[in-house]
């Protein structure tokens, strides 16, 4: 029995031998891999250095955008109240218009008759003051009527020959 009991530990030990040859070779044939694998991480590494550096640029630049248009939409902000109140101005503007317009309008109407005797007052009274003028324009001729025998002349006017 003793026997047996060192062939089970020669088969034991040859077992270990050929477990422990497997996997150094698998070991080997990862080495190549690995390898690879640390080449490869160095390399996004050094990509994501790189990534970084550029991110922090951009960070750094889209804040002093983000504040340069804040201070650009707060002096906006001015300039569209300015404009709104020109537009509150011209619509209170616009408000008096039409109330001046519609006074006028009422005040027209409640006097329209006032309005038609003026102007027909009026039309009398340049009628009679042009018969008036009419009058003393005949008159004076009636009166001083003066004839001539001698030819008359004819002078010029304005520097022109006839």
């Amino acid at each position: 029995m003793e026997m047996i009991l060192y062939i089970a530990a020669i088969i034991a030990a040859v077992g270990f031998l050929v477990l422990c040859v497997s996997v150094s070779m698998t070991l080997l044939s990862l080495k190549p891999i690995m390898k690879n694998v640390a080449s490869t991480l160095s390399g996004i590494e050094k990509q994501m250095e790189g990534i970084t550096r550029e991110t922090t640029s951009l960070l750094t630049k889209t804040n002093g955008l983000a504040e340069d248009i804040q201070h650009k939409s707060e002096q906006l902000n001015s300039v569209v109240y300015a404009v709104k109140g020109i537009g509150d101005s011209v619509s209170g503007l616009n408000a008096s218009v039409n109330n001046i317009t519609s006074s006028i309008t009422k005040s027209v109407e409640e006097n329209e008759e006032k309005i038609a005797q003026v102007v027909q007052w009026s039309n009398v009274v340049m009628g009679v003051a042009d018969k008036w003028k009419q009058r003393k324009v005949v008159e004076p001729e009636n009166i001083y009527t003066v004839t001539s025998t001698e030819p008359k002349k004819t002078t010029r006017k304005w520097g022109r020959k006839k």
